[in-house]
């Protein structure tokens, strides 16, 4: 089968790699019919990640299952589902609680030595923990399809964030960061009710989709303009909520320095950079808190899957490039050079 493996920083390649197949009995293969790249895929691409030589790559995929293992009991051959991003038991203590993403046998996709999202197909370890089945017919329906796809990360991912951030009814809400992640917060904020979401972005047509998702104010500032901005929109109080959904130390500079005595920030922005920007000293004073981390989608899919089956919530539109597999490199491209927002692929 055909898959995406890197070889060195900016050196993505599809190449005839060995078949997913069944190895244990909690095993499924799914052949993929979507999968995409995430922003945080490029911290590979750049090299400030560190993989191997001819290692896979992508973690967000749904597709049909094709085969499962002796074990597997909730899955038959012909379902179509999604898969988070991180694979989980279901059963361990974490699992129990709702922390998937710290599962005891949990693993990342492209982990070495394990399949990344970006091929033809995936071998699934604990299927049954791991897998979410989808309604049969949503494999007709091409929009759908990519709504379901941001399930398998960006929009848990800024559930999270709205979550930790404590995004509710009658709050005012910041988000740091335009990229797919973000503007997926700003949609899970006005999905939990938050009254007034301010959009910190740059770029038109990114900040465009935030309003679509329910901001109702954009700043375009950074660093201390920025600041100031949303100050000035809240009565030099700052958001109730904040979302940090970058990572650096700028940012999250940026978060602490706007959120309003008493509130909350909810971080997802992968860490990448020099320091973490924090204060604690400030922190402490103004009565901060930070929640966030990992986001354990598993536990999220459920109810969002709800929402996106109605029509209450659509994040399809933070894809705004298609290529096929042989294409992904210059879908690596494109999000480096920010010519694409988030880029979907065809298998």
């Amino acid at each position: 089968m055909r898959a995406t493996v890197i070889h060195a920083p900016h050196d993505i390649r599809v190449e005839e790699v060995s078949d997913a197949a069944v190895r244990e009995p909690g095993d499924a293969v799914v052949r993929v019919l979507r999968s995409c790249i995430c922003g945080s895929d490029l911290w590979a691409y750049r090299g400030e990640a560190k993989r191997q030589p001819g290692q896979r790559i992508g973690h967000e995929f749904l597709g049909i299952v094709e085969e499962t293992g002796s074990a597997v009991g909730g899955l038959r051959t012909g379902d179509l589902v999604v898969a988070p991003f991180m694979w989980s038991d279901g059963t361990c203590a974490y699992c129990s609680e709702g922390l998937y993403t710290s599962c005891v046998h949990g693993g990342f996709w492209g982990s070495v030595g394990f399949d990344g999202g970006q091929g033809e197909a995936v071998r699934v370890p604990h299927a049954d923990g791991t897998l979410v089945r989808l309604p049969a017919d949503a494999a007709g329906d091409d929009r759908l399809l990519t709504a379901l796809l941001a399930l398998s990360d960006v929009m848990g991912t800024g559930h999270h964030a709205a979550l930790g951030a404590g995004a509710r009814p009658g709050a005012t809400v910041a988000v740091v960061g335009d990229g797919a992640v973000g503007l997926c917060g700003v949609l899970a904020a006005k999905r939990l009710g938050a009254e007034r979401i301010i959009a910190l972005g740059r770029h038109t047509a990114r900040t465009d989709i935030a309003r679509l998702f329910g901001a109702t104010d954009v700043v375009a500032e950074r660093g201390e303009a920025a600041e100031a901005a949303v100050r000035e929109l809240t009565r030099g109080e700052g958001a109730h909520a904040v979302i940090e959904a970058v990572g650096t130390e700028q940012s999250m500079r940026t978060a602490v320095n706007i959120t309003r005595d008493g509130g909350a920030i909810g971080y997802v922005g992968v860490p990448h950079g020099s320091g973490t920007g924090l204060d604690l000293g400030v922190m402490f004073d103004r009565n901060i808190t930070l929640r966030g981390g990992v986001a354990p989608v598993r536990a999220y899919i459920p109810e969002l899957l709800r929402d996106v089956l109605d029509g209450t919530i659509d994040p399809s539109p933070v894809f705004d490039r298609t290529v096929s597999l042989d294409e992904v490199p210059d879908g690596y491209r494109a999000m480096d050079d920010r010519s694409a927002l988030k880029v979907l692929i065809r298998p």
